[in-house]
């Protein structure tokens, strides 16, 4: 009997797969942190697919995962619109089809999200096997806060559009992870103690789970004076702790609120004072009342 599924006679492993994508996680450095469960469907599933299918089959081999005479595909930005309409016959023909990137998870600054909506566009089951993240492995070993993050990807790697990146991010309550490059963690880190604060915390995570993994933790000056000069290797994570709570002194708020009343009305110039100094909405906005009566009779 075949076991390719586009010729007759295909029969399913004995440890079949269910019909439909499966996304699975696969290690950003050490082998054996891939879960049993993406073993498994990688060895049962009907057809592979990866973003590197070089890295995906040294993977296999490492774990003793016959490929045999599967369909092996190869998928990322590139070869999209080539690769995506072969797939989605497999899948059509319901077909299971396992897909994963180089390393980590799919779609988190990897490919697969075109994969994905068009799979479920067409009615058919998406399914992941959670592993190896790049970005929760950081977070976990940064000492930052975890309890809200916000994933921000590659900052851009020109220096005007990275300022604008970054400025965009300084009141965000939430501790940052962006991936960078070590040809640019320097300028960047620089562009963040400029843009975010000098002493706001963070954690540039290097090689994590590899052999010369790096975690070095401190404030983003003592940061950019650590890399000063680097000959810095090896994939990055960049945590970066939340904003500090802006002082509430009666004469910052009184200032704010007058330059917010200046462009909008007094409840949403109370809702944006409010917000930005942690106060309550009703408060801010009576303040706004009396300093709008005064300004007035004043002119």
């Amino acid at each position: 009997m075949s076991n390719h599924p586009d010729q007759p006679g295909y029969s399913p492993s004995p440890r079949a797969i269910p019909p439909g994508l499966h996304f699975i996680a696969t290690p950003i450095g050490a082998a054996r942190d891939i879960t049993l469960r993406a073993l498994d469907l990688l060895t049962g599933a009907d057809v592979l697919a990866a973003e590197d299918t070089r890295s995906l089959r040294h993977l296999m081999e490492i774990h003793g995962v016959a490929l045999g005479d599967r369909p092996l595909v190869s998928y990322h930005e590139h070869n999209e619109g080539a690769a995506l309409p072969r797939l989605m016959g497999f899948l059509a023909k319901g077909k299971s089809v396992v897909y994963a990137s180089e390393a980590g998870t799919p779609l988190v600054s990897d490919p697969g999200f075109g994969l994905a909506r068009a799979t479920i566009a067409q009615g058919i089951p998406v399914l992941a096997a959670p592993g190896a993240s790049a970005v929760l492995c950081a977070l976990t070993v940064s000492g930052l806060p975890s309890d809200r993050f916000l994933f921000a990807g590659f900052p851009p790697s020109a220096k005007t559009a990275r300022k604008r990146f970054l400025e965009s991010l300084a009141r965000v309550e939430a501790t940052l992870i962006l991936y960078e490059s070590p040809k640019r963690i320097q300028e960047t880190l620089g562009d963040c103690a400029v843009e975010l604060g000098n002493e706001r915390q963070a954690a540039v995570c290097r090689e994590l789970t590899k052999r010369f993994e790096e975690v070095t933790r401190g404030s983003l000056s003592e940061l950019v004076e650590a890399f000063d000069g680097r000959d810095v290797k090896g994939e990055i994570v960049l945590v970066i702790d939340r904003p500090s709570a802006v002082k509430a002194d009666q004469i910052s708020v009184d200032l704010a609120l007058d330059r917010a009343m200046e462009t909008m009305s007094v409840k949403d110039a109370s809702s944006v004072v409010a917000e930005a100094f942690g106060l309550a909405r009703r408060e801010v906005y009576q303040l706004a009342l009396t300093r709008g009566r005064s300004n007035a009779e004043e002119e």
